[in-house]
């Protein structure tokens, strides 16, 4: 199946009552590895690029990265997608679609509900309109830093809310917020599981949970088998990343990339294994 759109994998998550895993990618040997482990365990995989690996550290560029996941999945057989990760900026969204980007986030958490669904609404028009798919976050998703984030129930998505935004908006999937957090957790989350599964009752689009590293997996697997399809992880995988280039020792610069790769890969055969496909 090889390269494939983000509603493809979604609908195999969700027929499997299960969550496609999603990686924030930087570059090569990111998507190399987590295309090649997809490959070897036979299970789709959706590779993400956040827009300020780009604006504020210059990673990649949104055609690289296009680019690099379209070419590693060409190698293989398993269904590969890439997505664009959260953004709030209409031109940016637009700059991706046209770069090849057939998934998008648009995140319109920070903003009143009448503002967030009315954005949505329209930036997901034009994306049908280019043959992309839509990613909405309703409540807010903050900070694990920042403790109260994960912990502020007002901060949660509403059951009776959701289903009134995605009726509204027309997106493809919808990011709730439900005690999860971006970045290392400081205390750890205690997802609200019964409000997930209210959620999944009132709404018919494909869930995402974001904030993937650190929650337990006792957690997860329940939260996979109540609607949640989409299970975005980037802060513990890019760390790992950061410490495997930090103490690297080898006497020769050009292996480098080898043992990233292979750090990266052990990690992602472990991870995958929550995804129950």
């Amino acid at each position: 199946m090889a390269y494939v759109k983000v509603s493809e994998i979604l609908k195999l998550a969700v027929k499997a009552n299960t969550a496609a895993m999603a990686f924030n990618c930087v570059d090569y040997n990111t998507v190399k590895s987590v295309i090649t482990v997809a490959e070897e365990i036979n299970k789709p995989v959706i590779c993400m690029l956040y827009p300020e690996h780009l604006t504020k550290y210059n990673w990649i560029n949104l055609e690289g990265f296009i680019s690099i996941v379209k070419h590693e999945a060409e190698k293989v057989k398993v269904p590969i997608a890439a997505h664009l990760d959260h953004c709030s900026d209409f031109n940016y969204i637009m700059q991706a679609i046209k770069a090849g980007f057939t998934s998008v986030m648009y995140d319109g958490s920070m903003l009143p509900l009448e503002e967030n669904i009315r954005y949505t609404k329209e930036i997901t028009r034009i994306a049908h309109a280019f043959g992309a798919e839509v990613e909405a976050e309703l409540g807010h998703v903050g900070f694990a830093s920042t403790v109260t984030d994960q912990s502020d129930v007002d901060k949660y998505t509403k059951p009776e809310v959701a289903a009134l935004f995605c009726e509204q908006t027309d997106c493809d999937s919808v990011a709730v917020a439900i005690g999860s957090a971006h970045g290392f957790y400081k205390e750890t989350p205690k997802l609200d599981l019964e409000r997930l599964s209210e959620i999944n009752k009132a709404t018919e689009v494909p869930l995402v949970l974001h904030g993937g590293s650190g929650i337990p997996n006792d957690q997860l697997e329940i939260a996979f088998s109540r609607g949640i399809n989409k299970f975005n992880v980037g802060t513990e995988f890019l760390w790992l990343y950061f410490q495997t280039v930090k103490s690297y020792s080898g006497p020769d610069i050009f292996e480098l990339p080898n043992t990233v790769q292979k750090a990266l890969m052990e990690y992602l055969r472990e991870k995958f294994k929550l995804s129950k496909f």
